[in-house]
């Protein structure tokens, strides 16, 4: 794993940037890649002041989104504001939600209350003029772009043809210092079944390394997702096993024995397990009636 210094920017390898948004003043929870003249998941608005440090003046050409969790692309419209020609890609199922996030902020803040403003900060619309639709297949420049759900309905995963680099967003899991590969699985979109095929998406396109909004560079693919995959099976079997807090004390206990406290602390605000079971239970419930997040 290539490690990224708080609030600035570090090469990890040709024309690849990883900047520490410090999120909640927290190192190694949430990265943003810049590589060339773009940026990949800038990170939620409260943090983008550190964002703009580590840029110090750089001004992209394109805001690429895996997906718009706000964790990932909460600093969006507050970035377009600065940069009214910047151009922001995202996967149709996510294009309204940013062009108009009314109900997203609406749906947050039933989930996070009073600590909404805390977490993420301001969520600014996107003018539709600056918004590039993207389904999945497309070829622009330098890169490749696969529709890659399981995490959400609206994720899509980025291939930079030059370097081998593989942005993967949430669908290549949470990995953070020496611990393990986990899947975050909050709700509502989780689709083991949709997540296993992405999956199968990056690894077919053979990448050089991963790189993954929390944390860092992956530089053994194959290794990576072979251990996410096995970990993505067995939460979902735990979830289906086991309550919520059962769960939830499962996975804490995980993470807390495999890292250093500093590492457990980062991936525990990345991927809080109290958010886990429900996700995977939703989709368990959506199973037994023939249902999928993804139709």
């Amino acid at each position: 794993m290539s490690e990224a210094k708080p609030g600035s920017a570090v090469t990890a390898g040709d024309e690849l940037e990883l900047i520490d948004v410090r999120h909640l003043g927290r190192e190694r929870v949430i990265c943003c890649a810049r590589i060339g003249d773009v940026i990949v998941d800038p990170g939620p608005e409260c943090a983008s002041a550190n964002l703009l440090q580590a840029l110090d003046g750089f001004v992209p050409r394109a805001i690429l989104l895996t997906h718009i969790h706000l964790d990932h692309a909460g600093a969006t419209g507050a970035l377009v504001r600065r940069w009214p020609d910047v151009e922001v890609w995202v996967h149709e199922r996510g294009a309204a939600h940013v062009i108009d996030p009314s109900k997203l902020v609406s749906s947050a803040t039933r989930l996070y209350g009073a600590d909404m403003q805390r977490l993420w900060g301001d969520i600014v619309a996107v003018p539709e003029r600056n918004v590039r639709v993207l389904q999945g297949g497309e070829r622009i420049g330098p890169w490749s772009v696969e529709y890659a759900p399981g995490h959400a309905q609206h994720h899509v995963a980025y291939l930079h043809e030059p370097t081998g680099t593989a942005v993967c967003g949430d669908v290549a899991g949470v990995k953070i210092g020496g611990g393990p590969v986990l899947p975050p699985t909050p709700p509502p979109d989780i689709d083991v079944d949709a997540w296993m095929m992405s999956i199968d998406v990056i690894e077919a396109w053979s990448p050089a390394r991963l790189v993954l909004t929390h944390f860092g560079v992956a530089d053994d693919p194959p290794a990576h997702l072979a251990e996410l995959r096995g970990n993505l099976e067995r939460f979902a079997q735990l979830a289906r096993d086991l309550d919520s807090a059962s769960f939830e004390a499962s996975v804490r206990a995980e993470i807390e024995s495999m890292s250093s406290a500093r590492d457990a602390a980062s991936f525990l605000q990345a991927m809080p397990p109290e958010t886990l079971w429900s996700g995977l239970d939703r989709y368990w419930r959506r199973r037994a009636t023939g249902g999928s997040a993804t139709t």
